[in-house]
């Protein structure tokens, strides 16, 4: 038996449409912002096609702009166009088109915008509100920003004269004590403004931050004020280039040490010491005695006891 050849069948085309007989052109597919599937265009195509430009007329209260945009364009992007015409923020604005309102991602030519096309312009309270609402939330957050910013500059500067204080502190200085209680004053008034600030996210973070920097110097500058309040001051005579001391210093010395000796022979020369006693008289009595009984004090130096008369009663 002879076998005959039968040809296999030729597979469908799955990206393209086969043309009867000859040569068979694949297609790629896109989705436009419609939810349209068309045939997907190459660079060559987009370069040479251009989307044809339509002028449309939007009626504002009672005057009408017209305006030239693509008709692929996107409600958004002829919001952004009115706002010269209009003086209105975009984001204030409101299309309608047919009776309908518009988002602004959607497209002319998706929502059937053609060239002379009628389109309501209203503005948005409710659009606006939130705008102003946001804005002025911005504003704080930006304010409060800025003073945390100043803030951080004038502890800056006072931790400079912290670091200085204690410094001379800590090498056995004595500062007075005035200086450190006004700098301690100064960080408390940083404390004070950084407690009046209020916010959210990251203001709250960097008030935080410089609270606790502020509160840390505070407590080192009361540790100092301990430390120098135990501290003697030292006089630092002063020297000469090389080290040795100045010539009025060095005489001062001998000076004293003469001046004390001196000081001291005259002291011993002065002085007398003699063993001579006065004697005083004794005190007469109160009540005088008989002659036969009295005895003169200058011929006897024992001491007498003074009598005295008694008066007895029945």
């Amino acid at each position: 038996m002879l076998r005959t050849k039968t040809k296999a069948p030729a597979p469908p085309p799955t990206n393209g449409i086969s043309g009867g007989g000859g040569d068979s052109r694949p297609m790629d597919w896109e989705m436009r912002p419609g939810g349209m599937l068309v045939q997907k265009r190459t660079d060559a195509e987009k370069n040479s096609v251009s989307a044809p430009i339509v002028r449309v007329r939007v009626k504002y209260g009672s005057v009408y702009h017209e305006i030239s945009i693509s008709s692929q364009a996107s409600f958004g992007e002829l919001k952004k166009k009115l706002v010269g015409p209009t003086g209105l923020h975009h984001q204030d604005q409101k299309l309608l088109y047919k009776e309908k309102e518009r988002d602004s991602k959607a497209f002319l030519d998706v929502c059937g915008v053609k060239d002379g096309s009628k389109i309501l312009l209203v503005e948005d309270p409710i659009s606006q509100e939130k705008r102003l609402l946001e804005l002025r939330k911005n504003a704080k957050i930006q304010k409060a920003s800025n003073s945390i910013a100043q803030i951080s500059l004038d502890v800056d500067r006072l931790a400079g004269q912290v670091s200085a204080l204690e410094s001379i502190i800590s090498k056995g200085g004595k500062v007075a004590e005035k200086t450190v209680l006004s700098l301690i004053e100064l960080l408390m008034d940083q404390l004070i403004k950084l407690d009046g600030i209020v916010g959210d996210g990251d203001v709250k973070l960097q008030r935080k931050m410089q609270v606790r920097r502020v509160q840390k110097y505070v407590e080192t500058l009361d540790i100092l004020k301990i430390k120098n309040e135990k501290q003697t001051p030292v006089q630092v005579q002063p020297r000469n280039s090389d080290g040795s001391k100045p010539a009025h210093d060095q005489s001062q010395p001998s000076t004293e040490n003469s001046s004390s000796s001196v000081h001291e022979r005259k002291s011993t020369s002065e002085t007398v010491v003699t063993t001579r006693w006065e004697i005083f008289d004794a005190m007469p009595p109160l009540v005088p005695t008989s002659s036969s009984t009295a005895i003169p004090a200058a011929n006897n130096n024992n001491h007498v006891h003074p009598k005295f008369n008694w008066e007895f009663f029945d």
